[in-house]
């Protein structure tokens, strides 16, 4: 009985010292196993970006990519005077609308278009123009213009870090679109043909 006993004593031993060996391998992998951390994602220097608003039945909608100032000398610097520039980073920046607009006393026919623009001190030269797909101004062609015009710039003490454009509710037939960065914006004025 004796030796019955001292049997099960053993196979009690070992049967708990084998549960608990267990226990330590499974503690010691868990405290060893590696998280993965997420690498956060970096911010583009010049986010995809749109704009857009109703202007009575009229969906007027911008699509750009939005450079930022980051200290540099801008227009007269990084975007040359005098020289055509997609108004934008990347692709060009581009313009559509479901219905037709007087910009400068001509019809814009309802469409997709290329945006593009003339910096100078003075004023600047804005170009709508047929070839919207097109990287930067690349493929740029004056013969392309649907429609071209001058603006004077205003200048402003405060800096627009990043290229923002904004369409501009006036009336349910009237509105404007703008373009602001580092210390210049420009504005121009269309109507709903109807």
């Amino acid at each position: 009985m004796k030796k019955i006993l001292q049997i099960s004593v053993i196979i009690t031993l070992l049967f708990a010292c084998k549960n608990e060996s267990k226990k330590e391998v499974k503690d010691e992998y868990q405290h060893h196993k590696v998280e993965k951390k997420e690498t956060p994602k970096k911010k583009p220097l010049s986010p995809h970006t749109s704009t857009m608003a109703m202007i009575g039945d009229a969906h007027i909608h911008i699509d750009y990519s939005s450079p930022g100032v980051r200290g540099r000398i801008i227009f007269g610097g990084l975007v040359g005077y005098d020289n055509v520039w997609q108004a934008g980073a990347h692709m060009a920046t581009w313009i559509e609308t479901n219905k037709d607009l007087i910009i400068n006393g001509e019809v814009l026919p309802k469409g997709k278009y290329g945006f593009f623009t003339i910096p100078s001190k003075e004023d600047w030269t804005i170009m709508i123009n047929k070839n919207w797909n097109q990287h930067g101004k690349d493929d740029y062609n004056v013969n392309d213009d649907v429609i071209r015009f001058k603006v004077t710039p205003s200048i402003s003490d405060k800096i627009t870090e990043h290229l923002e454009y904004k369409v501009n509710k006036i009336s349910e037939t009237e509105g404007s679109i703008s373009l602001a960065w580092e210390k210049v914006t420009i504005s121009f004025p269309f109507k709903i043909n109807q």
